[in-house]
C-alpha cells in the first residue's frame, strides 16, 4: 500500500473510514500532563479506543463486567491484574477478565489500544 494514503488517516473529522487502512499509532498523539482517549469503534456489543498517556498518567484501580483487551502501542506500562503486575512494551498485550480489578501504572508515556468484549450474557 502506498503510504501516502496512510498520511491522510484518519480524516479530518477524525473518523476512520470503513476498510481504509491506518497507521494505529498516528491516531492519537500524545499532550502535556495528560490522558487523551479517541473512540475508534463503538457498538452494543463492545468498543475500541485509542489512549496516550502522558508521562506520570495512569489509569486507577477499577473493574469492568466485560473482557478487556489491551495492546501496547507505543512506550511501556506496567498493567496490574487482581494484584499481579506484567510490565507491557511496545506490541504486548494482555487480557483483562471480566471483573478482574485493574490498574495501569505509568513507566513514562505510552499508547494503548483498548478493546471491550460485551458478551450479552452480562
Amino acid at each position: 500500500m502506498d503510504t501516502k494514503e496512510l498520511e491522510k488517516l484518519p480524516n479530518k473529522s477524525g473518523k476512520i473510514e470503513d476498510g481504509t487502512a491506518h497507521i494505529i499509532v498516528e491516531l492519537i498523539e500524545y499532550e502535556h500532563d495528560a490522558v487523551v482517549s479517541k473512540s475508534i469503534m463503538k457498538k452494543a456489543t463492545g468498543s475500541i479506543n485509542a489512549l496516550s498517556f502522558a508521562s506520570g498518567e495512569g489509569l486507577n484501580e477499577q473493574t469492568s463486567p466485560f473482557d478487556t483487551y489491551v495492546q501496547l502501542i507505543d512506550g511501556s506500562a506496567i498493567i496490574e491484574i487482581a494484584g499481579r503486575q506484567s510490565t507491557l512494551n511496545t506490541g504486548d498485550g494482555i487480557l483483562i477478565p471480566a471483573h478482574a480489578a485493574s490498574k495501569i501504572v505509568p513507566n513514562g508515556r505510552f499508547k494503548l489500544i483498548l478493546t471491550v468484549i460485551k458478551s450479552g450474557y452480562e
